[in-house]
């Protein structure tokens, strides 16, 4: 491929991170009917389908934390960087592992964007769209990100969204108008 080509083919890493039922994943697919509408590649990487089969195995500690964030970052870099744009709706907790994915797209020159979903955990536990919060308060579980395990917010994402205050519709054309001016659309 020619550096001509190269340039026809923009792809770009879309990270939303957030609190469990912030919203993450209900925004990146309402972003990915717009993308495919537009004629775009689009694939979504959800955390919870990647722990199924790319991270099986791994557990919730830091580490393996970690790893499984390192790990979709290293898949959403490869799809980028063939023109796809690859929407990753993931919790990625700690901000230097959300720093090193973002490390490795600017080292291969792959388009980077980082939005906070910045629902505030009141209202997460609220939607608990999968009864996380549920399960924690009546001791089931324990290490809730953002309850009694830690979520490190992003100090300066490329977004926030407060998706308590907008509908879902206008949270995917905020990201949307985002990538449009940085001419990733």
């Amino acid at each position: 491929m020619t550096n001509d080509q190269e340039k026809d083919v923009t792809g770009a890493t879309i990270w939303l991170t957030g609190l469990p039922s912030a919203g993450k994943t209900t925004i990146a697919h309402e972003l990915a009917g717009r993308l495919r509408a537009d004629g775009r590649r689009v694939e979504v990487l959800d955390g919870d389908e990647i722990r199924e089969f790319l991270s099986a195995g791994l557990g919730f500690s830091r580490e393996d934390r970690h790893t499984n964030v390192q790990r979709i970052g290293f898949v959403a870099e490869l799809l980028a960087s063939n023109g796809v744009h690859v929407l990753v709706p993931v919790i990625a907790p700690y901000a230097d592992s959300r720093e090193a994915v973002r490390k490795r797209h600017q080292q291969e020159g792959t388009p980077y964007v980082e939005v906070h979903v910045a629902t505030p955990v009141e209202v997460c536990s609220v939607r608990d769209v999968k009864g996380l919060y549920a399960k924690q308060a009546a001791g089931e579980i324990s290490g809730l990100t953002g309850v009694d395990d830690p979520y490190e917010e992003p100090e300066s994402p490329d977004l926030r969204i407060e998706s308590q205050n907008q509908t879902v519709a206008e949270s995917a054309a905020a990201v949307h108008a985002l990538l449009t001016e940085r001419g990733l659309l």
